[in-house]
């Protein structure tokens, strides 16, 4: 029936418009219920999403939808899950904040310094491998990956590491070296909410604009993309 639909849809906008409205169509799995069966009247066991958007968040939501998505298979609706997806939300909105906490009024927009610690190498070099393989993730449309990708960075690598090992340079007495770490956790946490962005659009989008950017909007932004200055293989 998506077949057919998509076919409508070409030909009317061919007929009305004088142009093909897409070249590209993706078509996912059936959304199930947790039990792995079919959502349906008859079944009662269909998901109002406003009702979820109320409770947890339309970020929550499509992240949850995002990351269960796998290319060929059908994928199972989890309220676990997008509770889930809420507590990272407030995962990220807690590393902004610290962020917020240490930034001057007159910070500029971020910047790689040029005195690098280890650990600084170690979350741009990661952050680097993440934009190349979420970037070719998004390309093949295994948009779960993609997700999942940004997901992990920013749980595992910023909040439960980098900005844990940061913290002590942060409060340091020396201007240059606290300097340097705010610089690159800024620009760390930039780049990821882009990555980002495409599943968790509303939250990325308001986290941005509170730090130093550079442009209007997270949503026309340039895209990360893997620069070889950036990978610090040892």
């Amino acid at each position: 029936i998506i077949f057919f639909w998509v076919a409508r849809m070409i030909f009317s906008a061919c007929e009305q418009m004088g142009e093909v409205p897409f070249d590209t169509v993706f078509i996912h799995g059936i959304v199930r219920d947790e039990l792995g069966r079919k959502m349906s009247k008859s079944l009662g066991n269909g998901i109002d999403p406003l009702v979820v958007i109320d409770q947890y968040g339309a970020d929550a939501l499509r992240l949850t939808l995002a990351t269960g998505n796998s290319p060929g298979n059908d994928m199972r609706y989890s309220e676990k899950k997008v509770e889930a997806s809420r507590n990272f939300c407030n995962k990220i909105w807690n590393a902004a904040r610290f962020i917020l906490m240490n930034l001057p009024e007159d910070e500029a927009a971020p910047h790689i310094p040029a005195d690098l610690a280890l650990e600084d190498k170690w979350i741009l070099s990661t952050l680097n491998n993440v934009i190349k393989s979420a970037t070719e993730n998004i390309e093949a449309y295994d948009l779960g990956l993609a997700a999942q990708k940004a997901n992990d960075f920013i749980w595992d690598c910023i909040c439960d590491k980098y900005i844990e090992i940061v913290k002590l340079r942060l409060n340091s007495e020396d201007k240059e070296v606290k300097d340097n770490a705010r610089r690159v956790l800024v620009y760390v946490m930039k780049e990821a909410l882009k990555l980002l962005h495409p599943f968790m659009p509303f939250i990325t989008e308001e986290i941005w604009q509170t730090l130093p950017h550079d442009g209007d909007s997270i949503m026309v932004s340039e895209w990360p993309v893997f620069t070889e200055e950036l990978s610090f293989k040892a």
